[in-house]
């Protein structure tokens, strides 16, 4: 997955909206050490030094959003209770919207404490309702779905099996869901996943699996078969089956099974992790991306959170770092143009002066290279708008380009004289200019610059035209004619 496209989603996701729909749970952390047994029973001691409190089950879920930067509201039930309440100041602190939760004194507010000691969970005390709800509460949350889940960008079920998310709740938010066109992301529970059917997709892991098939998966042609059980029993098009250490395998109807490999990291703690897989799929698809480059985004920013202790969020700059890693520096210069707006809106507001050229590029040579070092040698940041292969096929003719467009970017961008390079796919780069608003525009001394596409727009607004004279003698089609003079006569 390229890091051009993780930045590009990011730089949209504050306007994605999400409903959590699910049972919402608090998270307690006892940290502390340990050094002695107690003599009162051979069990260890442990000295408290610090407590911590988290939102956690669907909570966590919504709290994954807010960090990646969505819009997020949640609905459930809680209890009437202390717990009830501190939950839901948390969730206010957390701008997450919360006008959909219900409190019903019938039900006790979920909440874990787990006692921590040298990086180890020692015990966890589970203090939980686990029955349906009532009649009453339910019907109170599925009128609420179905009147206002049509308006998100995409639905969240996350079921940890505490009686929020009955058959009837899940079929009204499906289908409320699947006639508005929106994405439904379910982290399953139990081993009855009809209760999911028609679901966009599930993210169950091994185990999960594993319940729901009655398959136990020890290889490939076992893992097929419990895939394609609950594909069908679902009804769903596309299933994500999350295998720890193994990394991911996504199963989709009509197409080959992908299998995803987990990033190399230290592992100290899977709690949580199935929460950020659900969080940054539906951030994903909510995006436009495919199902496939979503899977992709939601193994890396898993692998980020089983690095953290306790259930943890990711943010987006970590995903864009990870993904960065498979690539070399070159890759980080290659920005698409939504991305390069705000990164050059910044430049400015540190007084940089932002230098534009553009040009096709293709089999680069000396005079391109003088020419891009004299045009950054114009101000403190320079930036390339390369024509694409469509564009360059266009404007050169039914044989160009020779190098393909993300070839010809590589290239470009590991010279240390250029800043950022984005490829446009237009004729002329004028809907580009009037995007990233150069301080300088720079063509070659072949231009006069009245005839410097984009001229109007820089002058417009205080910038200026620089023409840069090339090296004389040194071009593409010179090459190319050099190459054919020697190697036709052989």
């Amino acid at each position: 997955m390229d890091r051009k496209s993780i930045e590009s989603l990011f730089s949209r996701v504050s306007h994605i909206s999400c409903l959590v729909i699910g049972d919402l749970m608090l998270d307690e952390y006892l940290w502390g050490k340990t050094d002695r047994i107690s003599p009162e029973a051979p069990v260890q001691v442990v000295d408290i030094l610090r407590e911590e409190m988290r939102l956690g089950g669907a909570g966590n879920v919504a709290n994954n959003l807010v960090s990646l930067g969505a819009q997020v509201d949640v609905c459930s039930v809680t209890g009437d209770d202390s717990n009830g309440r501190v939950l839901l100041e948390m969730l206010e602190q957390r701008q997450i919207g919360h006008t959909a939760v219900f409190m019903d004194s019938c039900r006790h507010t979920s909440r874990k404490t787990r006692v921590i000691a040298s990086h180890q969970q020692i015990v966890r005390i589970d203090r939980e309702s686990r029955n349906p709800l009532s009649p009453e509460g339910e019907e109170r949350l599925c009128r609420w779905i179905g009147t206002h889940a049509n308006r998100y960008a995409v639905l969240l079920l996350s079921d940890y099996g505490k009686g929020v998310l009955t058959e009837r709740v899940l079929a009204t938010a499906i289908d409320t869901a699947r006639t508005a066109g929106i994405p439904v992301v379910v982290d399953p529970k139990g081993s009855d996943y009809g209760r999911y059917r028609f679901a966009s997709v599930l993210t169950p892991n091994r185990k999960e699996a594993e319940a729901a098939s009655g398959i136990a998966i020890r290889d490939q042609d076992s893992l097929l078969k419990a895939a394609d059980l609950i594909m069908n029993a679902a009804r769903i098009d596309s299933l994500l089956i999350t295998r720890s250490e193994e990394g991911m395998s996504l199963f989709r109807r009509e197409s080959a099974p992908v299998h995803i490999p987990t990033v190399a990291r230290e592992v100290f703690d899977v709690s949580g992790a199935g929460d950020t897989v659900i969080s940054a799929l539906a951030i994903a698809l909510a995006g436009s991306m495919a199902m496939e480059q979503a899977a992709i985004l939601a193994n890396i920013a898993a692998g980020i959170a089983v690095s953290k202790l306790g259930t943890s969020t990711v943010t987006p700059a970590e995903i864009i770092g990870a993904a960065s890693l498979a690539h070399h520096d070159s890759d980080e210069k290659i920005k698409n143009r939504d991305v390069l707006t705000g990164l050059l809106a910044a430049e400015k507001l540190r007084g940089r002066t932002v230098v534009f050229t553009n040009g096709c590029f293709d089999l680069l040579h000396a005079g391109h290279v003088k020419y891009l070092q004299k045009a950054r040698s114009l101000g403190d940041t320079l930036v390339l708008g390369l024509n694409s292969d469509a564009s360059v096929h266009r404007l050169k003719g039914s044989r160009r380009p020779l190098i393909a467009e993300e070839e010809r970017a590589h290239i470009l961008a590991a010279l240390d004289c250029i800043d950022y390079v984005t490829i446009f796919d237009e004729d002329t780069p004028l809907e580009l200019i009037s995007m990233l608003k150069p301080d300088i525009l720079v063509k070659g001394g072949d231009y006069t610059a009245d005839a410097v596409v984009g001229r109007e727009i820089v002058e417009a607004y205080g910038g200026r035209v620089e023409l840069v004279s090339f090296v004389d003698g040194k071009s593409t089609s010179t090459i190319i004619d050099r190459v054919l003079e020697r190697y036709s006569a052989e």
